[in-house]
């Protein structure tokens, strides 16, 4: 897998119907930051991911990553990564929208302390990514 529509494609296709859970994150350099940390943050690199938006959808609801990002774009006039996870249905049926409340505003606070493992990572460009924790 390598890209969001792959990821996408495979949501489609497991056994349970799926409910994908987006957090739009933006880079920002932390107000402690060093001289060297903002040169880098600068030249694009370094700096703190920052969720800015979080949205749940079904695999059906989602065309590809091109829609997703044309329709984030609407909302978000800017956001750096996606961070993607989603939940299993139970009975052939999908969670809903309530359900993922929770495990969505959980996702945030991860994503807020740096604990994004368990997370896929996409660029603005819909590959997915590994992300330096350092």
């Amino acid at each position: 897998m390598q890209t969001f529509d792959d990821l996408l494609l495979a949501a489609r296709q497991q056994p349970e119907p799926q409910r994908l859970l987006f957090v739009f994150a933006s880079a920002e350099l932390p107000r402690d930051a060093t001289e060297e940390e903002r040169k880098l943050f600068e030249a694009g690199h370094g700096g703190a991911l920052a969720p800015t938006v979080c949205v749940d959808k079904l695999p059906a609801e989602v065309e590809s990553f091109a829609a997703l990002k044309a329709e984030s774009l609407a909302a978000l006039p800017r956001w750096d990564i996606l961070f993607v996870s989603a939940m299993d249905g139970r009975g052939g049926h999908a969670p809903n929208s309530d359900e993922a409340a929770q495990p969505l505003r959980m996702m945030v606070e991860q994503i807020k302390g740096g604990r994004i493992a368990s997370f896929v990572a996409v660029d603005g460009d819909g590959r997915l990514v590994e992300l330096d924790r350092h």
